[in-house]
């Protein structure tokens, strides 16, 4: 691996665990989109490869590289009262408040690795908005935020990372992209990046294998991988 001066997270999956943070989540939404109808709810989990008796999503599910637009579209077959846009906000102001479990303490793991002069980012394909309100946390330890909506595309293509090393003012071959699917790793190697799979997502690290330069169990074991 070259040598990394920045480093680009995705969020769902990566920086927060993603069944732990999205399965309660998804199954509130689908309770509320459906308005209480058991029917209705398992056709909406089906649309989204949700499994909806134990709260989790299936391998297979769009929803966990998807963008907040193609979740709004998959699910807005079965809301007859509403337009993909309007499903759209909804699903956006929903996200906004999903359980957070983070995949290791951010604000020391970041801070670590901003004291060794890394550039950090977030590039997601949620909603930019929703990103920042995750992050609030730690928003000051990041120099770029970007989801689908920010004008660069979605992952799996490369617009996100590109605009990451334009802000760090970097080659991409110097950044690490931190993903736990394979559009993020895939995105990563469309912008000449470096490839760090991590275990907190759905995808199994033989799942990840062929797109990854390096797998990890989760963020927290980056800065012993630097060293």
């Amino acid at each position: 691996m070259p040598e990394i001066r920045a480093i680009l997270f995705d969020k769902d999956g990566t920086l927060f665990d993603f069944q732990a943070t999205w399965g309660a989540w998804a199954a509130s939404l689908l309770t509320e989109l459906s308005a209480g109808q058991p029917v209705l709810a398992a056709k909406m989990a089906q649309a989204i490869a949700f499994d909806l008796d134990r709260g989790r999503f299936l391998p297979q599910s769009p929803v966990i590289a998807g963008t907040g637009r193609e979740v709004a579209e998959l699910l807005a077959p079965f809301v007859a009262d509403q337009s993909v846009d309007a499903l759209e906000g909804q699903i956006a102001r929903a996200a906004k408040t999903a359980p957070l479990a983070p995949a290791a303490p951010l604000r020391p793991l970041l801070t670590t690795l901003r004291d060794r002069g890394l550039c950090l980012g977030v590039a997601t394909n949620d909603f930019e908005g929703v990103a920042r309100e995750h992050v609030a946390d730690v928003l000051d330890l990041f120099d770029f935020i970007a989801g689908f909506d920010s004008g660069y595309g979605a992952k799996p293509e490369p617009g996100m990372l590109l605009a990451f090393a334009r802000q760090c003012n970097l080659r991409p071959e110097n950044i690490l992209m931190v993903g736990d699917s394979l559009h993020d790793l895939m995105a990563g190697r469309a912008a000449g990046m470096a490839t760090l799979g991590v275990l907190t997502g759905v995808a199994s690290a033989a799942d990840l294998a062929g797109f990854a330069d390096t797998i990890l169990p989760d963020i927290s074991h980056i800065p012993q991988m630097l060293a």
